[in-house]
């Protein structure tokens, strides 16, 4: 009889203690906003282009990437007071909340594209265009 009930005991008590696969999420997507921009330049304006990078969870290693291509135009894009950004180079964001600085060079319609990504593989592709300004 104590063998049975140590056997019942050891039986209840193993089926009760199954571990549960804990769900560890590290990758997160995300989306981005942009703030409107004027639609039209002049050669040598700068235009403030305000980012906000919104994610559906919080990873604290979570780190965000940027990188540009301009395809119409000439112009330089840059990061608060840092050097100009060089086209398809890729550039570690520090925060998730920032702006970018845009300066026409051109006096002809002007296009590019940044990208943003995270270190999941995650991507999102913001377009501008910005028509020349007499």
């Amino acid at each position: 009889m104590f063998m049975f009930l140590v056997m019942l005991v050891c039986a209840v008590v193993l089926t009760s203690c199954e571990k549960d696969e804990l769900d560890i999420r590290q990758n997160y997507p995300f989306e981005v906003q942009v703030m409107p921009v004027p639609k039209e330049v002049t050669s040598g304006q700068t235009v403030e282009i305000r980012v906000t990078i919104e994610r559906s969870g919080n990873f604290h290693d979570a780190q965000y990437y940027l990188r540009y291509f301009q395809f119409d135009g000439k112009g330089t894009l840059r990061y608060h007071n840092e050097p100009p950004y060089l086209p398809n180079d890729l550039y570690e964001l520090p925060q998730t909340q920032f702006r970018l600085y845009y300066t026409s060079q051109s006096t002809v319609s002007q296009s590019f594209d940044i990208w943003i990504s995270d270190n999941f593989g995650n991507e999102k592709q913001i377009s501008f265009q910005f028509n020349s300004r007499d």
